[in-house]
């Protein structure tokens, strides 16, 4: 067989790259690429991409069911797999309740394609209200304010970057992710087409980030103090009449009680706060609202924060009041080929129920991640006594890590569908690996729909799986098979996602054929391997808003009710010598599992507190040193690194290292093990309008380790 070259997008991230990948006549991968032709990412491609090779022939990775034994692991077959699943999981529900069984999806989920369409029904039959997933420690506040503003949880407003004049940016850093939220790969290119048109990316960060060092500005502010700026901007475009609220669209309600909630949220008293001058708040106002065209966009850096909902909604008001909804440059509702917030989808529901312990609301039929170990180790009906994990690691990428580390110890049965035997899989008692990104084929249903062209493609898998291997939806029809088996009931199982794929465009946006090209289908979509592009965002305002009267909700009522902490909170000052705890994106890092590439954690460790000299002088603490930082939870000893990209009274490390616990076996991260962020997160550190975990904006203390 001759050489020959396989074309796909990379799922590591939410660029959604094209890449080409080489194979020698023994099929054996020889290069990994980006794809010249995909007409989205044009050729962009990152490190995490050519780790795909290393992540396929990883010999650490789990490719048979394994059961664990005292400290060993044995392995066994799927059958007799999926029977003690369905007995565990079934003796929790009928020993303690439906409840007692809990389920969390970690962020790889959304990158696959298997899960996202066959997990909801193979595990319906549990009826578990103790959901979890990874949304609670990312973008809960994002699709909350979707949610309540727009009538779906899916419909978070995405920027037209291409087509921008002025972007302001809060907390993100897509030169490391490539868009998060905001699908946009080849980033760093589109941002030269932007200065080339003399457009302007203003960052807020208290990091002076890779993207702040590419910007045409960057301000650093205060961490967990962007809803102080975000609200004196909105009350200077009223107070200096920037906006003409009389030429506002007719579908928008509620604008007079939003602006009145603004009252006494000025740039002087912001100051204070955030650390940016008030005349400098007024005139990015100003600029802002005269920009021919632009948008607010704002990431982690203002949704792991405890003012995050208020945040989001800020960023759409400031959005809205200047007319950057369904404009050209300003933010769209992208209109995907798999319409995920189309007829049948599921908008959303809010606080339909409460988390046992502490009475955290529900969202969308999740509960909070950081309430998973009390609801583990608090007795009482409804207490978890057995757990499903899939594709995700919450020891390392949830608060309190250790605390959760204990509690999974204590559940009566646990299975993890998981390709790593790794720091939370190892409480597993069954533990399903699925195949490789490489032997699956995928759709990326999510993060087309949050890319900043409305674009397209079907992604062939480059080998086939092995006879003894299984795909994560034949594990998951496996597991809905044995529990229905076990309770005498029948199931159906779900196709081959690839015919839902084919369903889901045959009946979407572009079902006909019209500029995009032919009607959209499996078949045509594989005979576009490079992709397609279905051409820019457009207007689809009110006609796509899923609230009940078409009209889009500007003043959510308990975002308005939060407004008085936010002032309580944010305009009382601060003290000057504390440290706040931010974390930081490395371009070569994603998810834990990805530090079992030696390709991705190569060179210089990146698992460092780095900290402003000012205040390690103060401390008498030198460059590269041991140090301690604690909160009230735990503590870590991290090395340091000195640098002025961090403001003063900043401090900033990396998530999901601290590949440190026993019993793991993946040989290149206990290399390279680091420390968790996550073991210094207290749980009860969250957005209260939300029940997303605050993460960012910390205080800890750093001292010199003894």
């Amino acid at each position: 067989m001759p050489e020959r070259s396989v074309f796909r997008a990379c799922p590591l991230c939410e660029a959604i790259c094209g890449i080409e990948i080489k194979l020698d006549e023994q099929d054996q991968i020889v290069a990994i690429k980006g794809d010249d032709k995909d007409p989205f990412s044009r050729g962009h491609v990152c490190p995490k991409a050519v780790a795909l090779k290393d992540l396929h022939e990883d010999p650490d990775r789990l490719r048979q069911p394994m059961r664990r034994e005292g400290d060993n692991w044995v392995p066994i077959g799927w059958d007799e797999a999926y029977a003690e699943v369905a007995k565990g999981l079934s003796q929790a529900k009928e020993r303690y309740g439906n409840n007692a069984v809990g389920v969390y999806m970690g962020n790889p989920s959304v990158h696959n394609l298997g899960i996202l369409t066959h997990a909801p029904s193979a595990l319906k039959s549990l009826h578990t209200r103790s959901r979890f997933s990874a949304t609670s420690v990312d973008q809960l506040p994002h699709q909350l304010l979707a949610y309540w503003m727009f009538g779906h949880q899916f419909h978070v407003p995405i920027g037209d970057f291409d087509h921008a004049d002025f972007v302001l940016m809060l907390g993100g850093n897509p030169m490391a992710s490539n868009g998060s939220l905001m699908t946009i790969p080849d980033f760093r290119g589109r941002l030269k087409d932007l200065k080339v048109r003399d457009g302007e990316l203003v960052v807020i960060d208290p990091r002076r980030t890779e993207t702040a060092l590419q910007a045409t500005e960057h301000h650093f502010i205060r961490p967990g103090t962007d809803a102080a700026l975000l609200l004196a901007m909105l009350y200077t475009l009223v107070d200096e009449q920037l906006v003409d609220l009389e030429a506002l669209p007719s579908y928008l309600e509620g604008v007079d009680t939003a602006i009145a909630a603004l009252e006494g949220f000025t740039p002087e008293a912001a100051s204070a706060s955030t650390g940016i001058e008030a005349g400098d708040i007024r005139e990015l106002a100003r600029r802002f609202a005269r920009a021919k065209s632009g948008f607010v966009y704002g990431r982690m850096g203002v949704s792991v924060q405890a003012y995050a909902s208020v945040c989001h909604w800020a960023i759409n008001m400031l959005n809205l009041l200047t007319g950057r909804f369904d404009a050209r440059g300003g933010v769209f509702l992208p209109k995907a080929a798999w319409d995920n917030s189309g007829a049948g989808s599921r908008p959303g529901h809010f606080a339909a129920w409460h988390s046992r312990v502490s009475g955290l609301p529900e969202f969308g039929g999740e509960l909070p991640a950081s309430v998973m170990a009390e609801e583990i180790l608090t007795p009482g009906e409804g207490q978890i006594r057995a757990m499903v994990t899939i594709a995700g690691n919450p020891v390392l990428s949830t608060p309190d890590g250790r605390g959760l580390d204990k509690a999974l110890s204590e559940l009566d049965f646990m299975v993890s569908i998981d390709p790593y035997l790794n720091e939370t899989t190892r409480h597993a008692h069954i533990i399903l690996p699925p195949t490789s990104q490489l032997q699956k084929s995928h759709y990326d249903i999510t993060f087309n729909a949050f890319a900043i062209r409305n674009v397209t493609r079907f992604n062939e898998a480059v080998y086939p799986r092995g006879e003894d291997e299984r795909h994560d939806w034949e594990i998951l029809n496996g597991i809905g098979g044995a529990l229905a088996d076990l309770a005498g009931e029948e199931y159906r199982p779900l196709p081959d996602p690839e015919v839902l794929v084919d369903m889901a465009v045959k009946n979407g946006p572009y079902r006909e054929a019209g500029e995009h090209g032919p009607a959209l289908s499996l078949e045509v979509l594989k005979q576009h391997p490079h992709g397609i592009d279905l051409g820019p965002l457009q207007p689809n305002l009110p006609e796509r808003l899923n609230t009940d009267n078409k009209r889009i909700v500007c003043a959510p009522e308990p975002v308005i009710e939060d407004l008085p902490r936010i002032r309580k909170d944010l305009f009382d000052g601060h003290d000057e010598d504390e440290l706040l705890l931010i974390g930081r994106r490395h371009v070569r890092s994603n998810n834990s599992w990805m530090h079992n590439s030696h390709r991705l954690v190569k060179g210089k460790s990146r698992c460092t507190l780095m900290m402003h000299p000012r205040d390690a002088e103060k401390r008498s603490l030198s460059d590269g040193s041991m140090v301690e930082v604690a909160t009230g939870v735990g503590a870590v000893s991290i090395a340091l690194e000195l640098s002025e990209d961090v403001a003063p009274g900043v401090v900033c490390m990396p998530h999901g290292w601290g590949h440190d616990r026993p019993g793991i076996r993946m040989k290149t991260a206990e290399a390279n093990a680091g420390v968790s962020y996550n073991d210094l997160v207290a749980t009860d550190r969250f957005d209260p309008v939300s029940g997303n975990a605050a993460l960012n904006a910390m205080p800890v203390t750093v001292s010199a380790q003894a």
